[in-house]
């Protein structure tokens, strides 16, 4: 009997390092963040680009980009002092494939949402 090699790639294992940061940077509002940051913003204008967005969820999700290397925060200084926010390089290098992918999901919506009332008349 013959193993496929696939089986023993490291990236399928539950405890490769990929499966957390693909949890972390391709959820909805990390992706979405990621877009609207194409440019420097503050906390707030962040939030009303992000329609749905609560403060909370968005709070945690500059965090965990921060913490990632994607995204760099700077006090501003003033009073009260604000806070932006920006991708850095490796946040930016996002850019390309989130792009391509968002395109895919406007390209394809219809066809998706049309397969999906399909499958729920089913």
């Amino acid at each position: 009997m013959t193993l496929s090699t696939e089986a023993f790639d490291p990236v399928y294992r539950a405890d490769c390092p990929s499966r957390a940061i693909l949890d972390q940077i391709a959820d909805k509002w990390s992706m979405l963040v990621l877009q609207v940051l194409r440019e420097p913003r503050r906390f707030n204008a962040i939030k009303r680009r992000l329609d749905g967005v609560t403060q909370r969820v968005l709070t945690q999700t500059l965090r965990k980009l921060e913490r990632n290397g994607m995204v760099e925060r700077r006090v501003l200084p003033g009073s009260p002092p604000g806070v932006e926010y920006s991708l850095t390089t490796l946040g930016r290098s996002l850019q390309t494939p989130f792009a391509a992918l968002y395109d895919w999901t406007v390209e394809n919506m219809d066809v998706i949402q049309s397969a999906q009332r399909d499958y729920d008349d089913r």
